[in-house]
């Protein structure tokens, strides 16, 4: 390997791992202006999570809702594999993920005395990026809950009644 491509490779796997950082930090501070998106994601974005597929900008609206159903978050990410060939305009990317979740007042409230605060992820993620004239996208993006601890976010009937479909759990919301 000379120089150069050694050099590629290294600011490759910079400028994607501080893409990851950066989009785990605007959800935790929930940054979501105008045109947020464009920062992190490409406008043909695939996200993939145990709630199911988003496209596009349903997938932007995804990750905001998501994020929006705790009154808290914290995302930390390690371990960072990134495959680029030097020059590429395409890479593979994945992640571990420790995601702490502080639910919202009315979910306690819902739950009753008692109830954890807290919902704990501990996740994979996977995704598959394109370099534009911006810099590294995410295309397509996956997270798959590897533990969990805590109860997940009440969801509204809408998506509960998704979420059951798609796992064979039977919905409450």
């Amino acid at each position: 390997m000379n120089e150069m491509s050694s050099t590629t490779n290294l600011l490759d796997h910079f400028e994607i791992t501080t893409l990851i950082s950066g989009i785990f930090r605007t959800m935790d501070e929930q940054r979501f202006d105008e045109g947020w998106a464009e920062a992190y994601f490409t406008d043909d974005l695939q996200m993939t999570t145990p709630l199911g597929v988003a496209e596009g900008a349903d997938a932007v609206r995804h990750l905001e809702q998501a994020v929006g159903r705790f009154s808290a978050t914290l995302h930390i990410s390690s371990d960072a594999l990134v495959r680029a060939e030097p020059g590429a305009r395409t890479a593979n990317a994945s992640w571990n993920a420790h995601m702490t979740h502080v639910h919202l007042d009315s979910t306690l409230q819902a739950r009753g005395e008692g109830a954890d605060p807290l919902f704990t992820v501990g996740g994979i993620y996977e995704g598959q990026l394109r370099r534009t004239d911006s810099g590294w996208r995410i295309s397509r993006m996956s997270v798959r809950a590897v533990w969990t601890t805590g109860e997940p976010p009440v969801l509204p009937e809408e998506t509960a009644t998704r979420v059951a479909e798609l796992t064979g759990a039977q919905a409450s919301s």
